[in-house]
């Protein structure tokens, strides 16, 4: 028998920086990354939509974000916590 492995959802933690829109908040997620050549850290931010069922996270709130099935054409993660 064949062991299935079980895929687990990517979880990113972020800063809300909007939330305007109904249901949805906007997630900057910030990394650090080794520059390939010169070794230097170097700071990268994305922004993710966010489903929020509640509308109850607002600007500056630390939220988890985790992958889903897609919600709409740029909504692909909800709020855990």
């Amino acid at each position: 028998m064949e062991a299935k492995t079980i895929k687990k959802n990517k979880v990113l933690k972020g800063v809300v920086v909007s939330d305007k829109m109904q249901k949805t908040v906007v997630v900057e997620v910030t990394r650090f990354v080794e520059h390939k050549k010169y070794g230097k850290r170097i700071k990268k931010t994305k922004n993710y939509k966010a489903h929020d069922e509640n509308n109850v996270k607002k600007i500056g709130d630390v939220v988890e974000i985790e992958e889903t099935k897609p919600m709409s054409k740029d909504k692909h993660f909800k709020v855990i916590i």
